[in-house]
Parts: C-alpha cells; structure tokens; sequence
C-alpha cells in the first residue's frame, strides 16, 4: 500500500500520521462511498510524539488506510518538528502530487496550537503551486513526471476552532472516522496503555471531537461535520449546489 501510488480524485496530506484521520478522515470516508480515489500522504512519520514511535506510528497509519478503503499510503520522512520549507522538501511533495494526479488537495489548518501545522499548511501550498510549473523537473520511480497542479487546496481545520468557510456533512460516518482514530492506540485513549499521558491520550479528548463536529454539524444543521479553510474564493455551477 505504501508504494502503490496511482491516480487519484483527492490526496489528503497530514505533517503527523494521525492528522488525517483527526481532522478530515468522515470527508475521506464519504467521498469514498460516493465512488472518488482517495489517497494518503504523511509528511513525517511523527517521531517525536509523546507516545509511541516512527514504527508503530506507521504501522497504525498502514491500518487505518486499508479500514477507510484508501488507494494508497505514502509516507515521506521530513523531520517531525524540525523539517523546512525549501526546495528539497518541496520536491518530495512534488513527486506524490504529480505520480497521483489530484484534482483536490486536504491540507493541515492554517493555524492550530501545534505549531508544525500552519508551518505544513504552507509547505503543502507552495508545493501544489511549484508541482505547476514545467520547467521544475522530477522523476518517481523511475519515470519522468509532468507538470500537475491541484484545482483545489481545503485546509481542514484541527485544535483552534476556527471559523469553517466550508463545511462537508459527515453524519454517516462519524462512527467509523472514530474507529479509523482509535487504530491509533499508541496515542489516543487505551485504558491498558501503560505510555506517558498526553494531551490527546484521555477519553475526554476523544469527546471533544465528537463535540467539535456536532458544532460544525449545527452550523448547517446536520448532526456531525467537518470544517475546512480556503485560501481562495470556491465556484459552483449554481446556488442550488449549496445546502
């Protein structure tokens, strides 16, 4: 699964494995079930976590990518805390949006508490418009890549409650994106877990997310949601479309 990387609709990308299945993973579920290809990009393997290590990190992110049904599960290895915005790190991302051809990139909050996801958050910007331009040459596998860019970037939103300008209607399946969480056991709630206690490891946490998507759920008065940022103004075909 880590290196089957084909084309796809939407690649969400998280700085930490988790990130994903946090923030945005009842939006992934949907869009699964509606029939589009999603696929899964870790920037770093989040070493430097609490709880757990790179290895059981990837092993947890390895399942909840096959419970959720994703096309593939790539993982980078830029330093958890500590990688950079530049031109190496760049590329790396380059390589994944070109091989997998996305029309919509998920992307980490635009500001949180962590301070590794606004840092993300841009990193994950520029590289989605660099992965434009012809004359920045890469290769995967391999192969000589072309120039692709993303029609969309939607940040999800994660520890700040900030202001949703888009919210993605996940009551079906609020009950499995909690399952997808919980295949990290290394890092959230685990009454037999005999780690250090962190700041997402209570079951309180695991209550504040439930709540967090009943407050976006009420904005458009649907039971659970999710809400993203954009950095752009969104189009439709029609009015209509909205809810």
């Amino acid at each position: 699964m880590v290196e089957n990387i084909n084309k796809i609709d939407v690649l969400a990308i998280g700085i930490h494995p988790d990130d994903i299945e946090l923030a945005c993973s009842g939006t992934i579920l949907k869009h699964i079930d509606a029939g589009y290809k999603v696929g899964l990009l870790d920037l770093s393997r989040g070493e430097l976590g609490t709880r757990g290590n790179a290895t059981i990190r990837t092993q947890e992110a390895m399942l909840s990518a096959k419970l959720m049904n994703a096309s593939f599960r790539h993982q980078l290895n830029l330093k958890d805390g500590f990688f950079e915005n530049n031109e190496d790190s760049i590329i790396e991302i380059i390589k994944i949006i070109r091989a997998s051809k996305p029309r919509i990139i998920l992307a980490n909050a635009i500001e949180d508490r962590h301070p590794d996801h606004a840092r993300a958050s841009k990193l994950i910007q520029d590289a989605c418009f660099y992965s434009g331009l012809i004359k920045i040459q890469t290769s995967f596998g391999g192969i000589e890549q072309s120039a692709w860019r993303p029609q969309s970037i939607y940040h999800y939103i994660q520890d700040y409650h900030l202001k949703p300008e888009l919210i993605v209607d996940i009551s079906k399946f609020m009950e499995k994106k909690m399952e997808l969480i919980l295949s990290f056991s290394s890092q959230f709630f685990n009454p037999n877990s005999t780690e250090p206690e962190s700041p997402i490891s209570s079951k309180n946490f695991l209550e504040v997310v439930k709540a967090q998507a009943r407050i976006y759920g009420r904005l458009i008065q649907v039971d659970y949601a999710e809400g993203f940022n954009i950095t752009r103004p969104v189009g439709v075909e029609d009015l209509f479309t909205l809810l």
